[in-house]
Protein backbone atom coordinates (compact mmCIF):
# COMPACT_ATOMS: atom_id res chain seq x y z
CA UNK A 1 0.00 0.00 0.00
CA UNK A 2 1.29 3.46 -0.92
CA UNK A 3 0.29 6.37 1.32
CA UNK A 4 1.24 10.01 0.75
CA UNK A 5 0.94 12.19 3.85
CA UNK A 6 0.14 15.79 2.88
CA UNK A 7 0.60 18.21 5.75
CA UNK A 8 1.84 21.70 6.54
CA UNK A 9 4.35 20.70 9.22
CA UNK A 10 6.48 17.81 10.40
CA UNK A 11 9.40 17.58 12.80
CA UNK A 12 12.33 18.05 12.54
CA UNK A 13 11.65 20.43 9.61
CA UNK A 14 8.63 22.51 10.62
CA UNK A 15 6.74 22.63 13.91
CA UNK A 16 4.11 24.85 15.49
CA UNK A 17 2.14 22.17 17.33
CA UNK A 18 1.34 18.49 17.82
CA UNK A 19 0.47 18.01 14.15
CA UNK A 20 4.20 18.05 13.39
CA UNK A 21 4.86 15.21 15.84
CA UNK A 22 2.09 13.05 14.38
CA UNK A 23 3.19 13.51 10.76
CA UNK A 24 6.75 12.61 11.74
CA UNK A 25 6.00 9.55 13.87
CA UNK A 26 3.10 7.77 12.14
CA UNK A 27 4.79 7.13 8.75
CA UNK A 28 7.78 5.52 10.49
CA UNK A 29 5.54 3.01 12.27
CA UNK A 30 3.43 2.39 9.16
CA UNK A 31 6.65 1.62 7.28
CA UNK A 32 7.25 -1.25 9.70
CA UNK A 33 3.70 -2.46 8.96
CA UNK A 34 4.40 -2.84 5.23
CA UNK A 35 3.03 0.54 4.16
CA UNK A 36 5.14 2.71 1.85
CA UNK A 37 4.36 5.95 3.66
CA UNK A 38 5.88 9.18 2.32
CA UNK A 39 5.39 12.81 3.31
CA UNK A 40 4.97 15.99 1.26
CA UNK A 41 5.47 19.44 2.84
CA UNK A 42 5.83 23.09 1.87
CA UNK A 43 9.47 24.19 1.61
CA UNK A 44 9.13 26.95 4.19
CA UNK A 45 11.99 29.42 4.41
CA UNK A 46 12.31 28.64 8.12
CA UNK A 47 13.50 25.07 7.45
CA UNK A 48 17.10 24.74 8.64
CA UNK A 49 19.91 24.83 6.07
CA UNK A 50 21.21 21.51 7.40
CA UNK A 51 18.17 19.89 5.77
CA UNK A 52 17.94 22.11 2.70
CA UNK A 53 21.58 21.39 1.83
CA UNK A 54 20.80 17.66 1.63
CA UNK A 55 17.70 17.98 -0.56
CA UNK A 56 17.79 16.92 -4.20
CA UNK A 57 15.87 18.77 -6.90
CA UNK A 58 13.57 16.32 -8.69
CA UNK A 59 12.27 18.83 -11.25
CA UNK A 60 10.66 22.19 -11.78
CA UNK A 61 7.43 22.80 -13.62
CA UNK A 62 4.45 25.12 -13.55
CA UNK A 63 0.72 24.70 -13.22
CA UNK A 64 -2.31 26.91 -13.42
CA UNK A 65 -3.50 28.64 -10.26
CA UNK A 66 -6.48 30.74 -11.21
CA UNK A 67 -5.67 32.91 -14.21
CA UNK A 68 -1.89 32.55 -13.98
CA UNK A 69 0.82 29.95 -14.12
CA UNK A 70 2.66 29.29 -10.88
CA UNK A 71 6.18 27.92 -10.49
CA UNK A 72 6.68 24.67 -8.59
CA UNK A 73 9.97 23.16 -7.55
CA UNK A 74 9.88 19.57 -6.29
CA UNK A 75 12.64 18.53 -3.90
CA UNK A 76 13.20 15.22 -2.13
CA UNK A 77 15.06 14.11 0.98
CA UNK A 78 15.47 10.69 2.59
CA UNK A 79 15.50 11.24 6.36
CA UNK A 80 15.31 8.56 9.08
CA UNK A 81 14.20 6.03 6.48
CA UNK A 82 11.24 8.11 5.24
CA UNK A 83 11.03 9.73 1.81
CA UNK A 84 10.07 13.39 2.09
CA UNK A 85 9.02 15.69 -0.74
CA UNK A 86 9.04 19.48 -0.53
CA UNK A 87 7.06 21.95 -2.62
CA UNK A 88 9.17 25.02 -3.39
CA UNK A 89 7.70 28.38 -4.26
CA UNK A 90 9.54 31.25 -2.62
CA UNK A 91 6.70 33.73 -3.18
CA UNK A 92 4.37 31.66 -0.99
CA UNK A 93 6.70 29.98 1.48
CA UNK A 94 9.86 32.04 1.90
CA UNK A 95 8.58 34.61 4.36
CA UNK A 96 10.30 36.51 7.16
CA UNK A 97 11.94 34.04 9.55
CA UNK A 98 9.92 35.34 12.50
CA UNK A 99 6.55 35.76 10.80
CA UNK A 100 5.31 32.22 11.40
CA UNK A 101 3.98 29.58 9.04
CA UNK A 102 0.37 30.78 9.22
CA UNK A 103 -1.54 33.97 9.84
CA UNK A 104 -0.53 35.81 6.67
CA UNK A 105 -3.07 37.95 4.80
CA UNK A 106 -2.74 35.72 1.73
CA UNK A 107 -3.06 32.34 3.50
CA UNK A 108 -6.05 31.51 1.30
CA UNK A 109 -3.87 31.87 -1.78
CA UNK A 110 -0.82 30.20 -0.23
CA UNK A 111 -2.67 27.06 0.76
CA UNK A 112 -4.80 26.98 -2.39
CA UNK A 113 -1.46 26.80 -4.17
CA UNK A 114 -0.20 24.07 -1.87
CA UNK A 115 -3.35 21.91 -2.17
CA UNK A 116 -3.16 22.17 -5.97
CA UNK A 117 0.58 21.44 -5.93
CA UNK A 118 0.13 18.22 -3.94
CA UNK A 119 -2.02 16.86 -6.77
CA UNK A 120 0.06 18.32 -9.59
CA UNK A 121 3.31 16.70 -8.42
CA UNK A 122 1.96 13.14 -8.48
CA UNK A 123 2.94 12.51 -12.14
CA UNK A 124 6.49 13.57 -11.20
CA UNK A 125 6.88 11.19 -8.24
CA UNK A 126 8.40 7.73 -8.44
CA UNK A 127 5.30 6.19 -6.87
CA UNK A 128 1.54 6.61 -7.16
CA UNK A 129 -0.33 6.81 -3.85
CA UNK A 130 -3.27 4.55 -3.13
CA UNK A 131 -4.19 6.94 -0.32
CA UNK A 132 -3.53 10.65 0.10
CA UNK A 133 -3.74 11.24 3.85
CA UNK A 134 -4.45 14.93 4.46
CA UNK A 135 -4.25 16.76 7.77
CA UNK A 136 -6.23 19.78 9.01
CA UNK A 137 -7.44 22.73 6.97
CA UNK A 138 -4.12 23.49 5.27
CA UNK A 139 -4.46 20.40 3.04
CA UNK A 140 -8.20 19.80 3.33
CA UNK A 141 -8.98 20.96 -0.21
CA UNK A 142 -6.66 18.32 -1.69
CA UNK A 143 -9.44 15.76 -1.28
CA UNK A 144 -12.11 18.05 -2.68
CA UNK A 145 -10.06 18.96 -5.75
CA UNK A 146 -9.15 15.31 -6.23
CA UNK A 147 -12.82 14.34 -6.38
CA UNK A 148 -14.05 17.26 -8.46
CA UNK A 149 -11.20 18.02 -10.86
CA UNK A 150 -8.74 15.10 -11.09
CA UNK A 151 -10.42 11.72 -10.74
CA UNK A 152 -11.50 11.64 -14.37
CA UNK A 153 -7.79 11.29 -15.21
CA UNK A 154 -6.45 7.68 -15.29
CA UNK A 155 -3.55 8.34 -12.90
CA UNK A 156 -5.88 9.67 -10.19
CA UNK A 157 -8.88 7.44 -10.72
CA UNK A 158 -8.18 4.96 -7.91
CA UNK A 159 -6.66 7.33 -5.36
CA UNK A 160 -8.62 7.62 -2.10
CA UNK A 161 -8.50 10.36 0.51
CA UNK A 162 -8.33 10.00 4.30
CA UNK A 163 -8.67 13.29 6.17
CA UNK A 164 -7.59 13.77 9.79
CA UNK A 165 -9.01 16.50 12.02
CA UNK A 166 -6.36 17.57 14.52
CA UNK A 167 -8.23 20.67 15.66
CA UNK A 168 -11.65 21.56 14.27
CA UNK A 169 -11.52 25.13 15.58
CA UNK A 170 -9.01 26.12 12.87
CA UNK A 171 -10.98 25.83 9.64
CA UNK A 172 -9.34 27.84 6.87
CA UNK A 173 -12.23 30.20 6.14
CA UNK A 174 -11.64 32.60 3.22
CA UNK A 175 -13.63 34.82 0.84
CA UNK A 176 -15.61 33.26 -2.00
CA UNK A 177 -13.05 34.66 -4.45
CA UNK A 178 -10.53 32.07 -3.23
CA UNK A 179 -12.92 29.34 -4.36
CA UNK A 180 -13.61 30.93 -7.75
CA UNK A 181 -10.39 32.64 -8.74
CA UNK A 182 -7.74 30.40 -7.18
CA UNK A 183 -9.26 26.94 -6.84
CA UNK A 184 -11.21 27.38 -10.11
CA UNK A 185 -14.43 26.03 -8.65
CA UNK A 186 -17.72 27.21 -10.10
CA UNK A 187 -20.52 28.99 -8.23
CA UNK A 188 -22.47 25.73 -8.02
CA UNK A 189 -20.12 24.73 -5.18
CA UNK A 190 -20.95 27.83 -3.15
CA UNK A 191 -24.02 26.52 -1.32
CA UNK A 192 -24.69 25.65 2.35
CA UNK A 193 -24.57 21.95 1.40
CA UNK A 194 -21.11 22.35 -0.12
CA UNK A 195 -18.34 24.92 0.49
CA UNK A 196 -20.28 27.98 1.66
CA UNK A 197 -19.74 28.79 5.34
CA UNK A 198 -21.26 31.97 6.82
CA UNK A 199 -20.85 33.82 3.53
CA UNK A 200 -17.30 32.59 2.95
CA UNK A 201 -15.79 29.29 1.84
CA UNK A 202 -14.28 26.76 4.24
CA UNK A 203 -11.30 24.51 3.49
CA UNK A 204 -12.17 22.30 6.46
CA UNK A 205 -15.70 21.82 5.18
CA UNK A 206 -14.38 20.81 1.76
CA UNK A 207 -12.13 18.22 3.36
CA UNK A 208 -14.99 16.72 5.35
CA UNK A 209 -17.29 16.60 2.33
CA UNK A 210 -14.82 14.84 0.05
CA UNK A 211 -13.02 12.39 2.34
CA UNK A 212 -13.50 8.67 1.91
CA UNK A 213 -12.72 8.33 5.61
CA UNK A 214 -12.44 10.98 8.34
CA UNK A 215 -10.38 10.42 11.46
CA UNK A 216 -10.05 12.40 14.65
CA UNK A 217 -7.15 12.11 17.05
CA UNK A 218 -9.12 10.52 19.89
CA UNK A 219 -12.41 8.62 20.29
CA UNK A 220 -13.85 11.13 22.76
CA UNK A 221 -13.11 14.05 20.43
CA UNK A 222 -14.89 12.18 17.62
CA UNK A 223 -18.04 12.20 19.75
CA UNK A 224 -17.59 15.74 21.09
CA UNK A 225 -17.37 17.42 17.67
CA UNK A 226 -20.75 16.00 16.68
CA UNK A 227 -22.33 18.20 19.37
CA UNK A 228 -22.87 21.94 19.16
CA UNK A 229 -20.38 23.10 21.80
CA UNK A 230 -17.34 21.47 20.18
CA UNK A 231 -18.64 21.22 16.60
CA UNK A 232 -17.66 24.76 15.51
CA UNK A 233 -20.84 24.98 13.36
CA UNK A 234 -19.89 21.81 11.49
CA UNK A 235 -21.57 19.37 13.89
CA UNK A 236 -24.47 18.71 11.50
CA UNK A 237 -22.12 17.82 8.64
CA UNK A 238 -20.06 15.62 10.96
CA UNK A 239 -23.15 13.78 12.17
CA UNK A 240 -24.13 13.15 8.54
CA UNK A 241 -20.65 11.67 7.99
CA UNK A 242 -20.61 9.65 11.23
CA UNK A 243 -20.43 6.38 9.27
CA UNK A 244 -17.08 7.53 7.89
CA UNK A 245 -15.80 8.98 11.17
CA UNK A 246 -13.22 7.12 13.28
CA UNK A 247 -11.45 8.22 16.47
CA UNK A 248 -7.85 7.02 16.84
CA UNK A 249 -5.79 8.28 19.74
CA UNK A 250 -2.33 9.62 18.92
CA UNK A 251 0.85 8.03 20.16
CA UNK A 252 4.29 9.49 20.82
CA UNK A 253 7.58 8.75 19.13
CA UNK A 254 9.32 6.68 21.80
CA UNK A 255 12.64 7.07 20.00
CA UNK A 256 12.45 10.77 20.91
CA UNK A 257 10.30 10.84 24.04
CA UNK A 258 11.51 8.17 26.44
CA UNK A 259 13.53 8.86 29.60
CA UNK A 260 15.72 5.84 28.97
CA UNK A 261 17.13 7.25 25.69
CA UNK A 262 16.46 11.00 25.89
CA UNK A 263 19.67 12.82 24.95
CA UNK A 264 18.65 16.01 26.79
CA UNK A 265 18.53 14.52 30.30
CA UNK A 266 21.14 14.77 33.02
CA UNK A 267 20.65 11.07 33.70
CA UNK A 268 18.55 8.58 31.76
CA UNK A 269 16.16 6.36 33.69
CA UNK A 270 13.24 3.96 33.41
CA UNK A 271 10.72 2.50 35.84
CA UNK A 272 13.34 0.16 37.30
CA UNK A 273 15.76 3.06 37.86
CA UNK A 274 13.11 5.65 38.77
CA UNK A 275 15.27 7.01 41.61
CA UNK A 276 17.42 8.63 38.90
CA UNK A 277 14.47 10.91 38.11
CA UNK A 278 15.39 12.78 41.30
CA UNK A 279 18.69 13.92 39.77
CA UNK A 280 16.79 15.41 36.83
CA UNK A 281 14.49 17.14 39.32
CA UNK A 282 17.38 18.65 41.25
CA UNK A 283 18.99 19.86 38.03
CA UNK A 284 15.69 21.45 36.93
CA UNK A 285 15.24 23.14 40.31
CA UNK A 286 18.77 24.50 40.04
CA UNK A 287 18.24 25.69 36.48
CA UNK A 288 15.30 27.82 37.65
CA UNK A 289 16.97 28.96 40.88
CA UNK A 290 14.54 27.08 43.09
CA UNK A 291 15.39 25.44 46.38
CA UNK A 292 16.79 22.02 45.46
CA UNK A 293 14.54 19.96 47.68
CA UNK A 294 13.16 16.58 46.62
CA UNK A 295 10.22 16.91 49.01
CA UNK A 296 8.82 20.00 47.29
CA UNK A 297 6.66 18.95 44.31
CA UNK A 298 7.45 20.61 40.99
CA UNK A 299 4.33 21.35 38.91
CA UNK A 300 4.82 22.08 35.20
CA UNK A 301 2.92 23.31 32.18
CA UNK A 302 4.27 23.15 28.63
CA UNK A 303 1.61 24.72 26.47
CA UNK A 304 0.48 27.15 23.85
CA UNK A 305 -0.81 30.16 25.77
CA UNK A 306 -4.42 30.33 24.62
CA UNK A 307 -7.94 30.06 26.01
CA UNK A 308 -8.19 26.49 24.72
CA UNK A 309 -5.58 25.36 27.21
CA UNK A 310 -7.61 26.26 30.31
CA UNK A 311 -5.32 29.09 31.34
CA UNK A 312 -8.20 31.22 32.58
CA UNK A 313 -8.80 28.51 35.21
CA UNK A 314 -5.16 28.65 36.27
CA UNK A 315 -5.29 32.45 36.41
CA UNK A 316 -8.39 32.37 38.59
CA UNK A 317 -6.85 30.23 41.38
CA UNK A 318 -3.12 30.69 40.84
CA UNK A 319 -2.51 32.43 44.17
CA UNK A 320 -4.38 29.63 45.96
CA UNK A 321 -2.27 27.03 44.14
CA UNK A 322 0.92 28.80 45.14
CA UNK A 323 -0.15 29.01 48.80
CA UNK A 324 0.88 25.36 48.96
CA UNK A 325 4.48 24.24 49.23
CA UNK A 326 5.06 23.78 45.50
CA UNK A 327 7.29 25.03 42.72
CA UNK A 328 5.68 25.99 39.40
CA UNK A 329 7.29 26.09 35.94
CA UNK A 330 5.61 27.23 32.73
CA UNK A 331 7.10 26.93 29.24
CA UNK A 332 5.10 28.41 26.39
CA UNK A 333 4.22 31.31 24.17
CA UNK A 334 1.01 32.69 22.74
CA UNK A 335 -1.61 35.28 23.61
CA UNK A 336 -0.20 38.44 25.14
CA UNK A 337 -2.61 38.52 28.10
CA UNK A 338 -1.34 35.15 29.31
CA UNK A 339 2.30 35.95 28.64
CA UNK A 340 1.88 39.07 30.77
CA UNK A 341 -0.04 37.22 33.49
CA UNK A 342 2.61 34.55 33.99
CA UNK A 343 5.38 37.16 33.92
CA UNK A 344 3.53 39.00 36.71
CA UNK A 345 3.07 35.76 38.66
CA UNK A 346 6.78 35.09 38.41
CA UNK A 347 7.41 38.45 40.07
CA UNK A 348 4.72 37.87 42.70
CA UNK A 349 5.98 34.38 43.63
CA UNK A 350 9.66 34.84 42.95
CA UNK A 351 10.90 31.95 45.08
CA UNK A 352 8.55 29.34 43.67
CA UNK A 353 7.22 30.28 40.18
CA UNK A 354 8.99 30.68 36.85
CA UNK A 355 7.68 31.44 33.35
CA UNK A 356 9.81 30.81 30.27
CA UNK A 357 7.98 32.73 27.53
CA UNK A 358 9.05 31.11 24.28
CA UNK A 359 9.90 27.57 23.31
CA UNK A 360 13.02 25.51 23.87
CA UNK A 361 12.96 21.85 22.83
CA UNK A 362 15.79 20.74 25.11
CA UNK A 363 14.24 22.54 28.08
CA UNK A 364 10.87 20.91 27.37
CA UNK A 365 12.49 17.47 27.69
CA UNK A 366 14.19 18.47 30.95
CA UNK A 367 10.88 19.70 32.34
CA UNK A 368 9.08 16.47 31.43
CA UNK A 369 11.81 14.53 33.25
CA UNK A 370 12.31 16.84 36.23
CA UNK A 371 8.74 17.77 37.15
CA UNK A 372 6.54 15.72 39.47
CA UNK A 373 3.17 16.83 38.11
CA UNK A 374 1.95 18.10 34.75
CA UNK A 375 -1.08 20.41 34.68
CA UNK A 376 -3.29 20.34 31.57
CA UNK A 377 -6.79 21.76 32.32
CA UNK A 378 -7.90 22.24 28.71
CA UNK A 379 -11.28 23.59 27.66
CA UNK A 380 -11.00 21.11 24.79
CA UNK A 381 -8.15 18.89 23.67
CA UNK A 382 -8.55 16.83 20.48
CA UNK A 383 -5.83 14.45 21.67
CA UNK A 384 -2.93 16.10 23.43
CA UNK A 385 0.59 14.75 23.41
CA UNK A 386 1.96 16.42 26.53
CA UNK A 387 0.02 14.18 28.91
CA UNK A 388 1.34 11.10 27.07
CA UNK A 389 4.91 12.35 27.21
CA UNK A 390 4.63 13.31 30.87
CA UNK A 391 3.34 9.86 31.83
CA UNK A 392 6.13 8.18 29.87
CA UNK A 393 8.56 10.20 32.01
CA UNK A 394 6.82 9.33 35.29
CA UNK A 395 5.42 12.85 35.66
CA UNK A 396 1.83 12.60 36.88
CA UNK A 397 -0.82 14.45 34.80
CA UNK A 398 -3.65 16.54 36.21
CA UNK A 399 -6.18 17.02 33.40
CA UNK A 400 -9.75 17.92 32.54
CA UNK A 401 -11.86 15.06 31.22
CA UNK A 402 -12.16 16.14 27.60
CA UNK A 403 -11.06 14.76 24.23
CA UNK A 404 -7.89 12.72 24.26
CA UNK A 405 -7.22 13.63 27.89
CA UNK A 406 -10.31 11.65 28.82
CA UNK A 407 -9.16 8.70 26.69
CA UNK A 408 -5.62 8.51 28.04
CA UNK A 409 -5.67 9.66 31.69
CA UNK A 410 -7.54 7.55 34.25
CA UNK A 411 -8.11 9.15 37.65
CA UNK A 412 -6.32 7.29 40.42
CA UNK A 413 -8.56 5.13 42.62
CA UNK A 414 -7.19 4.81 46.16
CA UNK A 415 -9.16 1.59 46.75
CA UNK A 416 -8.31 -0.39 43.61
CA UNK A 417 -4.91 1.33 43.10
CA UNK A 418 -5.73 1.79 39.41
CA UNK A 419 -5.27 4.98 37.44
CA UNK A 420 -2.36 6.96 36.04
CA UNK A 421 -3.18 10.55 37.02
CA UNK A 422 -5.79 12.98 38.35
CA UNK A 423 -8.76 14.53 36.55
CA UNK A 424 -11.77 16.77 36.94
CA UNK A 425 -14.95 16.86 34.85
CA UNK A 426 -16.38 20.37 34.67
CA UNK A 427 -14.65 23.45 33.30
CA UNK A 428 -14.39 25.04 36.71
CA UNK A 429 -11.37 26.58 38.43
CA UNK A 430 -12.18 25.21 41.87
CA UNK A 431 -12.73 21.68 40.53
CA UNK A 432 -9.27 21.97 39.00
CA UNK A 433 -7.92 23.22 42.33
CA UNK A 434 -9.47 20.23 44.13
CA UNK A 435 -7.79 17.80 41.72
CA UNK A 436 -4.50 19.66 42.17
CA UNK A 437 -4.73 19.53 45.98
CA UNK A 438 -5.65 15.84 45.90
CA UNK A 439 -2.45 15.22 43.95
CA UNK A 440 -0.47 17.22 46.51
CA UNK A 441 -2.01 15.16 49.33
CA UNK A 442 -0.81 11.90 47.77
CA UNK A 443 2.60 13.19 46.73
CA UNK A 444 5.53 11.11 48.02
CA UNK A 445 3.26 8.38 49.44
CA UNK A 446 3.14 4.73 48.43
CA UNK A 447 0.09 5.61 46.34
CA UNK A 448 2.20 8.18 44.47
CA UNK A 449 4.73 5.49 43.59
CA UNK A 450 1.86 3.32 42.34
CA UNK A 451 0.52 6.14 40.13
CA UNK A 452 3.97 6.60 38.60
CA UNK A 453 4.24 2.87 38.00
CA UNK A 454 0.81 2.74 36.36
CA UNK A 455 1.68 5.71 34.15
CA UNK A 456 5.05 4.42 32.99
CA UNK A 457 3.78 0.89 32.28
CA UNK A 458 1.21 2.16 29.77
CA UNK A 459 1.91 1.81 26.05
CA UNK A 460 2.09 5.25 24.44
CA UNK A 461 3.77 4.14 21.24
CA UNK A 462 2.17 4.41 17.80
CA UNK A 463 1.95 0.64 17.25
CA UNK A 464 -1.74 0.07 17.96
CA UNK A 465 -2.81 3.38 16.44
CA UNK A 466 -0.82 2.71 13.27
CA UNK A 467 -2.66 -0.59 12.80
CA UNK A 468 -5.95 1.26 13.28
CA UNK A 469 -4.95 3.75 10.55
CA UNK A 470 -3.97 0.89 8.27
CA UNK A 471 -7.44 -0.57 8.74
CA UNK A 472 -9.00 2.82 7.88
CA UNK A 473 -6.94 2.88 4.68
CA UNK A 474 -8.25 -0.55 3.70
CA UNK A 475 -11.82 0.57 4.37
CA UNK A 476 -11.32 3.60 2.15
CA UNK A 477 -9.87 1.50 -0.65
CA UNK A 478 -12.75 -0.97 -0.44
CA UNK A 479 -15.38 1.68 -1.29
Amino acid sequence: MNVLFAASECIPFIKSGGLADVVAALPKVLKKANVDARVILPLFGQIADEFKDKMNLVRTFSFRLGWRKSHCGLFELLHDGIQYYFIDNEYYFKRDMHSGYYGHVDDGERFSYYCRAVLEVIPHLDFVPDIIHTHDWHTAMVGFLLKEQYQHLPLYKSIKNVFTIHNLSFQGVFPKSVMNELLMLEDKYFTPDLLEFNGNMSFMKGGLLAADRITTVSPTYKNEIQDEFFGCQLEGLLRSKSHKLVGIVNGIDTEIYHPDVDKYLALNYNLETIESKKLNKRQLQGEFNFEQNEDIPVVAMITRLSDQKGLDLVRHVFDEMMSNEVQFILLGTGEREYEEFFAEMEDAHRQKARAYIGFNEALAHRIYAGADMFLMPSLFEPCGLSQLISMAYGTVPIVRETGGLNDTVEAFNEFTKTGNGFSFANYNAHEMLCAFERALKLYNTDDWKKIISNAMKSDYSWCQSALAYKNVYYEALAE
